[in-house]
């Protein structure tokens, strides 16, 4: 009784009218049609640069470490915004959000597409990571708005599937554009897509409530302070820097951070969602996330160097070798959405993170002439570990925050996510220097132990109080 009467108060709370049981209505659908659009934009687009970053500085006459910033410029404009465009959605709504993000990294992609110097092109990459951050902040607000609280593990779960999909076929899809054309068509390939997207959200994206509190632009330079310091102070230490840089960066982020933080004491709703971390599986579910994704920027960082440098495996065998992790994560992500809607997601995720770090171990531990089956079937258990954590966690991370704060939960994800995969990425080049060409193997090493204290922060969601009523909502 208590559980129908829960889930009737939080049909009332997202704006659901529908019966519990009735499908999808066709107006949902095209709103997650746009959703997922848009969020597989924001995801190519990351693994898309990535791949194409050597053909860029070439064509633009930069220097690798210089060309380095077209990366950086996306990551520093998504992780600085994401928070204060998070709480402005509370605010003005998701819906708007969304699209004025959309629209953004559209004509952001098209600035990318005819940028003649690098410093235009990194120009427009943080034109370009601010509509992929008003993207990404709002993204799992709006679904939890789509799909009923019984439901919301499955919308979930097809997030989690285009986000691995996208992640798998990002390398892939640059290479064939390349050899057909030149850099410039990896943005410019967004640009239809991006209308098409505005031509799905527009009609179909759901209004949604709106906080009574208002926007507080202080607390909101201060966010992007903070965070821009602190990844640019995990970036540098990723790059080898001098250590008073790193330095400067990190002392800027505790200051500004402690800041905000006194700023926003006792607002209703604040940008930095303190009060959010105040309840157990909230926290527990953000600690979970940043340590899982902490162990993937480990894994997918240090691979490729291990693959080719200790394995002494071609370019293209290491693309091959790399791609059934993110293959088996889009499999695995639909069936532990699903799994989430009737079995605690504390549980799930403990599982799943164990049986990554069992497969991270298994990668450290690879013999010094494996076969391609033994690394692919390390690989695949690698992925399937990580999908099975994912989903669930969302699910718990989106249904543990009150439905008027969608909008703060959905920017911690995001946030969590950046966070954890840059960390991962700082701590490659420190095992680089600490033991030189056996840093990869360190590496996975590393990744094993944050996968199992992410096995441990996931267990503890069990045993947090009212878990029950709050993980399935």
């Amino acid at each position: 009784m208590s559980e129908t009467f829960s889930a009737a108060r939080e049909t009332r709370n997202t704006g659901h009218t529908e019966p519990p049981d009735a499908p999808m209505s066709a107006k949902s659908r095209r709103a997650m049609a746009a959703v997922m659009l848009a969020v597989a934009l924001a995801t190519l687009d990351t693994a898309i640069a990535n791949t194409a970053l050597p053909a860029i500085a070439t064509d633009l006459h930069a220097a690798p470490a210089a060309s380095v910033w077209i990366i950086n410029a996306y990551q520093l404009a998504m992780v600085a915004t994401l928070l204060p465009l998070a709480a402005l959605g509370d605010i003005i709504g998701h819906r708007r959000i969304y699209i004025s993000g959309l629209a953004i990294f559209t004509v952001a992609s098209l600035a990318c597409a005819l940028a003649p110097t690098l410093t235009a092109l990194a120009g427009a990459r943080v034109l370009q990571g601010l509509g992929a951050s008003a993207i990404m902040s709002v993204n799992t607000a709006l679904i939890r708005f789509l799909y009923p609280p019984h439901r919301l593990g499955r919308g979930l779960g097809t997030n989690a599937l285009i986000v691995g999909v996208s992640f798998a076929v990002g390398p892939t899809m640059a290479s064939l554009i390349l050899s057909a054309g030149t850099w410039p068509w990896l943005f410019a390939i967004n640009v239809p897509l991006g209308v098409l997207a505005l031509v799905f959200a527009l009609p179909a994206l759901p209004e949604t409530a709106r906080g009574k509190h208002a926007f507080d632009p202080v607390a909101a330079v201060l966010n992007v302070i903070t965070f821009a310091a602190l990844i640019f102070a995990l970036g540098e230490a990723a790059q080898r820097a001098s250590g008073l840089e790193v330095g400067i960066a990190a002392v800027v982020a505790l200051v500004f951070g402690a800041l905000l933080i006194r700023r926003e004491a006792g607002h209703p709703a604040p940008m930095l969602p303190v009060d959010l971390f105040r309840r157990p599986v909230f926290a527990l579910s953000s600690v979970t996330a940043i340590c899982s994704f902490a162990a993937q920027g480990l894994a997918f960082v240090s691979l490729p160097f291990y693959f080719e440098t200790v394995l002494m495996r071609s370019q293209v065998e290491t693309g091959f070798l790399m791609t059934p992790w993110p293959v088996v994560v889009a499999a695995a992500a639909p069936i532990a959405g699903r799994l989430s809607d009737r079995y605690p997601p504390g549980l799930l995720g403990a599982i799943g993170l164990a049986i990554l770090s069992a497969g991270m171990a298994s990668l450290a531990l690879l013999p010094a002439h494996p076969a391609v089956t033994d690394i692919v079937v390390r690989m695949s258990i690698c992925g399937a570990g990580f999908g099975f954590f994912q989903s669930p966690n969302l699910r718990a991370i989106m249904a543990s925050a009150p439905p008027e704060r969608s909008g703060g939960a959905s920017g911690t994800i995001a946030v969590s996510r950046l966070l954890g995969q840059t960390t991962g990425a700082a701590l490659v080049a420190l095992c680089f220097g600490i033991v030189g060409r056996h840093g990869p193997t360190l590496a996975l090493g590393l990744g094993c132990a944050f996968a199992g204290a992410a096995a441990i922060a996931s267990g503890l969601r069990l045993f947090a109080p009212s878990h029950r009523a709050v993980e399935r909502g």
